[in-house]
């Protein structure tokens, strides 16, 4: 019996001391996030290797859900309403499964944020789904990647690769009523945003008179910055005066000058290169 007891303490402290030994994961998991439109996209996802094995159509099969990735299904947030392959998404937490193909792959958002895997998975929780068609690369991507691309104000893809295989998803987000009910609520405060919503109304609204007045109040606020004076000569290049553009780009240099900024010096003599 005492025999038997040491057996058991001994296996214990064996189970025990192995239970406390840290590895590396085989399929290190990786969260990325990404600020986007005035909100952000964040994705979790576990990270396979190919250790010399032939990926699309053997070890993930063709035509079938997948996890996309390893361990438990990749999860993707938004923190604002998105349109992601041309479906319009609200904010939330969705698993993001796919179905590979050799020519273009389904990609999935579904309702199972506690799935491992695809165990669990129903169609019936299905958000959205749509297709993209797949891309080949010319060298192989070791480890399952994905990353943010194609960056602007109100779009992105989001990229998926491995092996040879990449796909992309676009994803869009619509800012400019946010971000003009903002901009108007703004400027009826005792300190008004003039300087962005210059920016709003050239680069969003294409509002061009009321980015030049709102550039002017900026430029009033703040005689010196000479980026809002080189700012305002674009604005008044584009609504065709050439003339208020070389003396807006002229003060813009004089200040530039006067400051040491060897970049908008630059800017300016290039810009004013193209007016004459």
């Amino acid at each position: 019996m005492k025999k038997i007891s040491l057996l058991i303490a001994a296996a214990f402290l064996a189970g025990s001391g192995f239970a406390q030994v840290k590895m590396p994961a085989p399929s290190p998991s990786q969260t990325i996030k990404q600020e986007f439109g005035i909100g952000s996209v964040e994705v979790k996802y576990s990270r396979p290797s190919m250790k010399g094995r032939q990926i699309f159509g053997d070890l993930v099969p063709y035509n079938k859900i997948w996890r996309t990735g390893a361990n438990a299904a990749t999860m993707i947030r938004f923190t604002e309403p998105v349109e992601i392959g041309g479906k319009k998404v609200d904010t939330g937490n969705f698993a993001l499964y796919s179905i590979p193909g050799q020519d273009n792959w389904e990609i999935v958002l579904n309702k199972g944020t506690s799935n491992w895997g695809v165990s669990g998975y129903k169609e019936s929780d299905d958000v959205a789904r749509f297709k993209v068609p797949v891309m080949k690369m010319s060298s192989a991507m070791e480890t399952f990647t994905m990353q943010f691309a194609k960056m602007m104000p109100e779009s992105c893809e989001l990229h998926i690769m491995w092996d040879k295989t990449a796909v992309a998803i676009p994803i869009k987000v619509d800012v400019k009523d946010k971000v003009r009910t903002q901009i108007e609520e703004a400027l009826k405060g005792e300190k008004k945003p003039f300087w962005q919503a210059a920016q709003f109304y050239y680069e969003y609204d294409k509002n061009l008179p009321k980015a030049l007045e709102n550039v002017s109040k900026a430029t009033e606020a703040n005689p010196k910055a000479y980026w809002v004076w080189l700012y305002r000569a674009r604005i008044q290049h584009e609504m065709g005066d050439r003339a208020g553009a070389m003396e807006s780009s002229q003060k813009s240099l004089q200040l530039a000058t006067e400051e040491g900024n060897d970049d908008y010096i630059k800017l300016n003599q290039d810009f004013q290169k193209k007016l004459k």
